[in-house]
């Protein structure tokens, strides 16, 4: 597993344990709906929230949150639809964005991030 792999494995069991800390269940980790890879699926309260997490070292591109293109909104979306598909009634799409610096990581959470 190369860095990157392993930096994006780090960040994901970060947010997981972030959205823990806040009240969330995790459902499920890495899993596919409609052919889109899906980082978290965690529970809400009532709804089923599909994470997106996103690790960034740098921030002269916009950081962790900025790495959220349309193309990756779309299959957000599309994933989204399929969770609603299996009978899920209430589905929203969240993104943790990590940043990271020499003094440490910033966690942002952000809620209903992509929206159609």
């Amino acid at each position: 597993m190369g860095v990157t792999q392993v930096k994006g494995r780090a960040g994901e069991m970060l947010a997981a344990s972030y959205l823990e800390l806040a009240g969330c269940t995790i459902r499920a980790r890495n899993v596919r709906l409609a052919g889109v890879e899906v980082d978290l699926i965690v529970q809400d309260g009532p709804a089923q929230v599909i994470v997106e997490v996103k690790v960034r070292r740098r921030s002269d591109f916009g950081g962790a949150a900025a790495a959220i293109d349309p193309t990756k909104r779309m299959r957000l979306t599309r994933a989204a639809h399929a969770l609603l598909q299996q009978g899920a009634r209430r589905v929203r799409i969240d993104v943790v964005a990590i940043d990271l610096d020499a003094e440490g990581a910033a966690v942002r959470h952000y809620r209903s991030a992509v929206t159609e």
